[in-house]
């Protein structure tokens, strides 16, 4: 479960195990207007964990969600089906279903987010990554 914040940017060393598929350097987007590098502030581990409220001194006070996650719903020939929950206290806040376009390599869904938009991206990225792999 990443931070709903949190910009991925860059896949480091991970396991499939981590809420992007991968560990992310990236940039934390908490304070609007004011983005700063993920672990400037200590929130590189939070950023990729999620549930940062109360952790990390950038993290929004208020009503707001704490953490993303994604799965792989479908791997077809031209798209891969990805389904999210942004989270509030361990409960979903908002959901829904993302495509991915393996011909233009980018979602073909559009978000009100950049920032959930590029996790999702930086999810199926680890995700092909690991297949190319195995």
């Amino acid at each position: 479960m990443a931070c709903p914040y949190f910009y991925p940017v860059e896949a480091r060393a991970g396991s499939a195990m981590l809420p992007l598929g991968d560990w992310w350097k990236g940039v934390c987007h908490a304070v609007p207007g004011t983005p700063e590098e993920a672990g400037g502030s200590g929130c590189d581990t939070t950023c990729n964990l999620g549930y940062a409220r109360g952790e990390s001194t950038r993290f929004p006070e208020g009503e707001g969600p704490d953490a993303v996650r994604f799965t792989i719903s479908s791997h077809e020939v031209a798209a891969i089906g990805i389904y999210y929950v942004v989270e509030r206290d361990h409960h979903p806040y908002a959901h829904g279903r993302l495509e991915y376009s393996l011909s233009a390599g980018a979602l073909a869904t559009t978000l009100e987010t950049a920032t959930l938009a590029r996790q999702a991206e930086a999810y199926v990225e680890s995700y092909l990554r690991r297949q190319r792999e195995s």
